[in-house]
């Protein structure tokens, strides 16, 4: 969707001819991307919907008012995850540009989950994850109130994903990996005190 706003508003033929096509390419995307899922209801996950530009966009093309589903977790737990992916995948460089400035996947996430407890007029639920794991099924409950969705009784010790993520495209090969059953897991990685340090820090000015 971005994409093809941007490439329309920046397009001369389409300048030349006086033509204001920006609406009718960019708003059926969303349906020709899940056209073959056919189910009632479909949430797309994506960290970077937080971010300013992207909620004017959908606020821009939509009548419906966005539901968006923010989950949050202490900085340096989300680091440990991603350092442990890449040990698992053969990286050797653990720690390297992971808090880089306007880096992904977490520095733009990080700005983007500022910006919405900063602006959240409704749209945004923000989950932790300690809610999630520990107290799951009143997390759930709370999560289809805020998207005005129907309750759904859930199995927790039996979970099978319905949709598979190619992540060696990533280079993260179980990335997105589900697990049969909520819990937490050991992470077999040591952060040094200067990552330490900054993840700390970030998360305070995120609460600030």
């Amino acid at each position: 969707m971005w994409d093809m706003q941007q490439s329309v508003a920046n397009s001369e033929q389409i300048k030349a001819n006086n033509k204001d096509l920006t609406n009718k390419l960019v708003k059926p995307i969303p349906h020709t991307y899940y056209g073959d899922v056919k189910k009632p209801i479909i949430v797309d996950k994506c960290r970077s919907w937080t971010l300013p530009e992207n909620m004017e966009m959908l606020h821009r093309y939509f009548d419906n008012k966005p539901k968006v589903i923010v989950l949050v977790r202490p900085l340096i737990e989300i680091v440990a995850s991603f350092m442990a992916l890449r040990k698992n995948n053969g990286w050797t460089n653990l720690e390297t540009d992971l808090l880089k400035d306007g880096s992904e996947p977490i520095m733009r996430s990080l700005a983007g989950v500022q910006w919405a407890k900063q602006n959240n007029n409704g749209e945004f639920i923000f989950v932790t994850y300690d809610d999630l794991v520990d107290d799951t099924e009143p997390t759930l409950d709370r999560i289809y109130q805020h998207c005005e969705w129907e309750p759904f009784k859930h199995r927790f010790d039996d979970i099978v994903s319905s949709v598979e993520e190619d992540d060696s495209v990533y280079g993260l090969v179980g990335q997105h990996q589900i697990r049969p059953k909520i819990d937490r897991r050991r992470l077999d990685v040591d952060l040094s005190d200067e990552l330490v340090k900054k993840c700390n820090w970030l998360d305070q000015l995120i609460e600030a």
